[in-house]
């Protein structure tokens, strides 16, 4: 099943190089995606139901849900797209937790 909720997620976790080339099949119903592994992911979850996620909370979930501050990605979804918890930190906003990736 695929959906711009997923795309996104994917997107991201291409972005910082978890896995490689993504390719969306189109076959007239929920569509598939078809991922490029490199071997670099150790946990992938989504957080459901998404929270809600003020600035000054990220720090504390991302060590909740994180091994350790020098790896690993959170994902929200915030007014300004889809985008991981550092990115969203430099753009001073919140939003929704979807989930992780390390």
């Amino acid at each position: 099943p695929n959906s711009k909720v997923i795309i996104k997620f994917l997107q991201v976790m291409q972005k910082h190089g978890y896995i490689g080339d993504l390719e969306i099949v189109d076959d007239h119903r929920s569509g598939k995606v078809v991922v490029d592994l490199l071997g670099r992911i150790n946990k992938c979850g989504v957080i459901s139901p998404r929270f809600d996620v003020c600035l000054g909370d990220i720090e504390q979930l991302a060590s909740d849900l994180l091994p350790s501050r020098q790896f690993g990605h959170l994902v929200l979804t915030t007014p300004y797209g889809i985008m991981d918890h550092e990115e969203a930190r430099r753009k001073h906003t919140g939003g929704k937790i979807v989930g992780f990736f390390f």
